[in-house]
């Protein structure tokens, strides 16, 4: 699990690294398209499994939009199962 997680933030660091020298626009068209493919795929795929890695990134990604935000943004979890290992003491 270590392993994994250091890959994943060796792939979000390149992921930042390359997203900085776009504009805000072109931002704001990718994330239009990208929530627009998550829309497609939900209609398509059942109920997706997250592992303890993708919880830790999506939770680390989301603590800071304020609760109010976060009913808003397209997640294909909701908050409350994002952070349902920590209510259970893991």
């Amino acid at each position: 699990m270590l392993l994994r997680l250091a890959y994943l933030t060796a792939t979000t660091t390149v992921a930042l690294l390359r997203l900085a020298p776009m504009s805000d626009r072109e931002k704001d068209i990718e994330i239009l398209a990208l929530r627009h493919q998550l829309l497609v795929l939900q209609r398509q795929v059942g109920k997706p499994a997250f592992n303890d890695a993708d919880r830790v990134v999506l939770a680390g990604l989301l603590h800071r939009l304020p609760g109010e935000k976060l009913r808003h943004v397209l997640l294909l979890v909701r908050p409350d199962t994002l952070f349902e290992p920590a209510a259970k003491g893991f």
